[in-house]
């Protein structure tokens, strides 16, 4: 194969860390895995019956591009009244990260800018790259706060989004009203597309969710029920935004995922109905426990909600100390994965509470003893 049948622009996509991490992993024995974003308990059986059903109901052609009307019906009545918008439509998506991209490719022209915090969800820069635009990351360490004053700052005649991610991989950093308001806010005078990337909402452990909608009518807000019903691989998200540019991204999508997984989306709207409120109690209590076991020997901010933490290493660089721990049978992920900056790590906390307790005591074995 001639090297010239590739895109330029895929030589500006690396492969994602974490794939490599995950690689890795299938050639170690029993290693103690902290490094997957995405919950460990299984799809709750009505949602798995849900779909059984819908399939052996021979709903497996395609759906509408906008999604099925019952699931559309009732995330639509849900935003209606959670935000009051005169404006606001909903659609059905192949999941957050379809979201992602459609909106990304509806809204960015090649030397477009996005802001982003830093650190950011892998997926941002390369999806950004993708589309034609051009990342600016905004600096959170070491508290990863919003510091509106620095986006005002960053904002040019070039830049034409704003990406914001609460609460926030890798960071589990859940913004203040103040910061998503002051954001909100930003984003309207300056007339820049905001997008609130709100998938670990139900993950808010300190106090009550709040979307950067609430101050900003025109924001786009990206959600789905991968982290809350852990339905990761079934690929189900949904948007909402201004009905002008939702029809916009639905034209990209008729021609790109088609539509979301049809039997997929029945089992959405079963998902809706279930309580997962026991699971969110079950993961405070892994973040309660592993911030008490680790605050004595790593630095730790954030936290306040997702499944992960992002120490800093204490010793060396964030790579080097991952790449200690990988050789100790432990699995995290770098922190250069997610930022320019290579000084902390990231640990995802959805694992078996016996899985937890083996990872803390490794950590703090490794924090206590750095390799000559």
């Amino acid at each position: 194969m001639s090297q010239n049948w590739i895109a330029d622009r895929m030589h500006k996509i690396d492969a994602s860390g974490i794939r490599k991490v995950f690689d890795l992993a299938a050639n170690l024995k029993d290693p103690v895995n902290l490094s997957i974003g995405q919950p460990h308990f299984d799809t709750p059986q009505p949602v798995k019956d849900a779909l059984a059903e819908a399939v052996a109901a021979g709903r497996n052609g395609y759906s509408q591009t906008q999604g099925i009307a019952p699931l559309l019906e009732t995330i639509q009545q849900h935003i209606d009244k959670t935000l009051g918008h005169n404006n606001r439509q909903v659609f059905i998506t192949s999941g957050t990260s379809g979201g992602l991209m459609l909106a990304l490719c509806s809204l960015v022209n090649p030397g477009d800018e996005v802001v982003v915090f830093d650190p950011w969800f892998v997926m941002y820069k390369h999806l950004v790259t993708l589309a034609g635009g051009t990342v600016v990351e905004i600096d959170t360490y070491p508290d990863f706060r919003i510091d509106v004053n620095k986006v005002r700052d960053a904002i040019n005649d070039r830049t034409k989004v704003i990406l914001c991610n609460s609460p926030a991989n890798p960071t589990g950093y859940v913004a203040t009203d103040e910061e998503l308001k002051a954001l909100a806010e930003l984003a309207a005078e300056k007339d820049i597309a905001l997008i609130s990337d709100e998938i670990y909402k139900s993950y808010s452990y300190d106090g009550t969710f709040q979307s950067p909608a609430q101050w900003n009518e025109q924001t786009i807000v990206i959600d789905g029920f991968s982290k809350s019903h852990s339905m990761t691989g079934w690929r189900l998200g949904y948007m909402h935004g201004p009905a002008e540019l939702m029809q916009q991204m639905l034209k990209l999508q008729q021609f790109t995922y088609v539509c979301a997984p049809h039997p997929v989306q029945w089992a959405g709207l079963a998902a809706w109905d279930v309580d997962v409120s026991e699971y969110i109690d079950q993961y405070r209590g892994k973040r309660d426990f592993m911030l008490s076991e680790l605050k004595d020997d790593f630095e730790i901010n954030g936290a306040g909600g997702a499944f992960y933490l992002f120490p800093r290493a204490p010793w060396g660089t964030g790579t080097e100390f991952v790449t200690e721990a990988i050789k100790n049978n432990l699995l995290i992920i770098p922190g250069n994965v997610f930022s320019p900056a290579d000084t902390h790590f990231r640990i995802s906390y959805a694992a078996d509470d016996a899985v937890l307790q083996r990872g803390v005591e490794m950590l703090k074995k490794l924090a206590r003893n750095r390799p000559v």
